[in-house]
C-alpha cells in the first residue's frame, strides 16, 4: 500500500506541476455551489464575467448533468468586471448590483461571492455589504464570502461559505434535543448529494433524530439559522467540514462526531446510526428494532442479484477512482458485503497531509478481506491512468474521464460513482443508506448481466 501520493512516483513522463482535468474547480466555485443548494439563497458574484459561465459547464453540468437553478449559471448577477475596474476599483459596481438585485430577486439570503479580482485590487467587500446590513427600512439578509479562486479548490469554498454564515449570519439559539446538523456534503461536488441528504434524513428519523440537512430543504436560509440549535454536528468526511464542526463548537458549544463518509449499505449505515444514538441517548432498544427491520429487507433484496453476481462476475478485483469520502464508503461496501477484491483505490480531492494516514487506515484496517487496495493521492488525470495501467482490476468505479479509456485497463466494466460525472443524469439518485448498496450494485449488475 503506498502511503504517499504518486507525486512521489516516477512515471515516466515530464509534466511537470502541469495538472490534467483535475477533479474539482476553485474556491469561488465552491462558495457558489453551497449557496445554490440553500434553496432561497441568492449568489451575488463580484468577478469577471466568466467566472459564474465557467462554473455552469464545469461545476455544475458535470455534476451529473444537473442545471444550477434559475438563480445560478447564466441568472446569477455578477458585476463582471473588466480592465476599469481593476484600475479605478469595482466597489460603486457592487453596490449598484447589490441594489438592483435585492429589488428584482426574491431571495431569503443574498451571498455576495468575490472571486480572484476584487481580492488581488483590494475592494472593501465588507464596507459595501455592511451599508446593507445597516439600512434598517429594507432589513436585506446578506453576507459576503471572500472565496477568490486562487486561494483554494471547491472544497475550500465550502468551508468559507460556512465560515461567513457562522460569523455573519448565526446567533445564539436554546438547543433542542434529538437535533443533528450534517456537514461533509458539498452541493454538485458530492454528485449524489440531493439524494443522499434526503435518505439520511429519512433515515435518521426513523430512529427519532431530526437531521438538518439545509442543504435541498425549499426553506433553506431557515435551515441555515438553525444551526446553533442541533444538539450534535455530524460531518460525514474524513477531513472535509472539520474545521466548520470545530468552529461551531467553539461558538455555540455544540459537540461534534465524525465519520469518514456517507454511509453505503446496511454495515456502515447500522455504525453510523449507532455512533449517533449513543452520542444523544437515544434508547437502545428502540435503535435495535429499526436496524433489524431495516437489514431484514435490505438482506431480502441482496437475494435478488445473488445469481448474477456468481454467475457473472463474482470476486472481481476492483479499481476506485474518487474523492476520499465517496472513495472509502464505495471501496468498503463492496469489499465488506458484496465480496470484491479491492486492488487500487485513488483518492482525488487532494486531502490535507495531516489527514491522510487515516485514511490509509480507513481502507486497511476496516477492510475486512485478504486484498488491500493500494492507496494513492491524486487528481491529475493523465497520472491516474498510468496508475491504472497494467492491473488486473475487472470493475473500474471512477468518474466519467475514465470511461473512454477502460480498453486500456483489460476492457474493464466501467461506472461512474465520482465527480465529473458527464456520462449520466442523477437527480436523487443515491447510493447512501441501507438501499444504497443495492442500487449500487443494480448500476455495476445492469452493465453486464443479460440471460443466464
Amino acid at each position: 500500500m503506498a502511503e504517499t501520493g504518486v507525486e512521489n512516483k516516477s512515471l515516466g513522463d515530464d509534466i511537470g506541476d502541469i495538472q490534467e482535468a483535475p477533479r474539482y474547480s476553485c474556491s469561488l466555485a465552491g462558495a457558489y455551489a453551497s449557496t445554490l443548494g440553500v434553496y432561497g439563497a441568492v449568489p451575488i458574484l463580484h468577478s469577471g464575467g466568466g467566472c459564474g459561465v465557467a462554473q455552469l459547464f464545469g461545476q455544475f453540468y458535470t455534476a451529473g448533468e444537473c442545471a444550477p437553478g434559475v438563480q445560478g449559471g447564466t441568472g446569477t448577477p455578477c458585476t463582471s468586471l473588466v480592465e476599469q475596474h481593476v484600475i479605478f476599483g469595482g466597489e460603486d459596481r457592487l453596490r449598484k448590483l447589490i441594489k438592483s438585485t435585492t429589488e428584482l430577486m426574491d431571495g431569503s439570503l443574498f451571498v455576495v461571492i468575490t472571486g480572484c479580482v476584487p481580492a488581488l485590487i483590494g475592494d472593501d467587500v465588507e464596507s459595501v455589504v455592511r451599508e446593507f446590513k445597516a439600512d434598517t427600512k429594507n432589513k436585506i439578509p446578506i453576507i459576503y464570502v471572500n472565496a477568490a479562486g486562487f486561494s483554494g479548490n471547491t472544497y475550500h469554498g465550502y468551508e468559507l461559505f460556512f465560515n461567513a454564515v457562522i460569523d455573519q449570519y448565526l446567533v445564539p439559539l436554546k438547543k433542542k434535543k434529538r437535533t443533528i446538523n450534517i456537514f461533509g456534503v458539498v452541493p454538485f461536488q458530492h454528485v449524489f448529494w440531493k439524494g443522499d441528504l434526503e435518505i439520511l434524513k429519512n433515515t435518521f428519523a426513523k430512529i427519532g433524530v431530526e437531521a438538518n440537512i439545509i442543504f435541498t430543504e425549499f426553506s433553506g436560509p431557515e435551515k441555515l439559522k438553525r444551526i446553533p440549535a442541533a444538539e450534535l454536528n455530524l460531518v460525514l468526511n474524513p477531513w472535509l467540514g472539520h474545521s466548520i464542526v470545530q468552529r461551531l463548537e467553539e461558538t455555540f458549544g455544540t459537540p461534534y462526531i465524525a465519520f469518514p463518509s456517507v454511509p453505503v449499505g446496511s454495515k456502515q449505515t447500522t455504525a453510523l446510526l449507532g455512533i449517533v444514538a449513543e452520542k444523544l441517548g437515544i434508547p437502545e432498544k428502540k435503535v435495535k428494532d429499526v436496524v433489524a427491520a431495516e437489514e431484514r429487507k435490505a438482506y431480502r433484496n441482496v437475494e435478488y442479484f445473488g445469481d448474477a453476481l456468481i454467475i457473472g462476475m463474482p470476486h472481481s478485483y476492483t479499481a476506485v477512482v474518487a474523492d476520499s469520502a465517496t472513495a472509502i464508503g464505495v471501496t468498503k461496501y463492496i469489499a465488506n458485503e458484496v465480496g470484491y477484491l479491492p486492488d487500487i483505490t485513488i483518492i482525488t480531492d487532494n486531502p490535507p497531509e495531516e489527514k491522510r494516514p487515516e485514511i490509509l487506515r480507513e481502507l486497511s484496517d476496516n477492510i475486512d478481506c485478504v486484498i488491500k487496495p493500494e492507496i494513492f493521492f491524486e487528481s491529475d488525470t493523465h497520472k491516474i491512468r498510468q496508475l491504472l495501467k497494467g492491473r488486473s482490476f475487472l470493475v473500474l468505479l471512477a468518474s466519467s474521464l475514465e470511461k473512454y479509456i477502460t480498453n486500456e485497463f483489460n476492457d474493464a466494466l466501467h461506472l461512474s460513482v465520482s465527480f465529473p460525472i458527464n456520462d449520466r443524469m442523477i437527480i436523487d439518485h443515491s447510493y447512501a443508506g441501507y438501499r444504497g448498496g443495492i442500487t449500487l450494485m443494480e448500476d455495476i449488475i445492469t452493465k453486464f448481466t443479460g440471460p443466464l
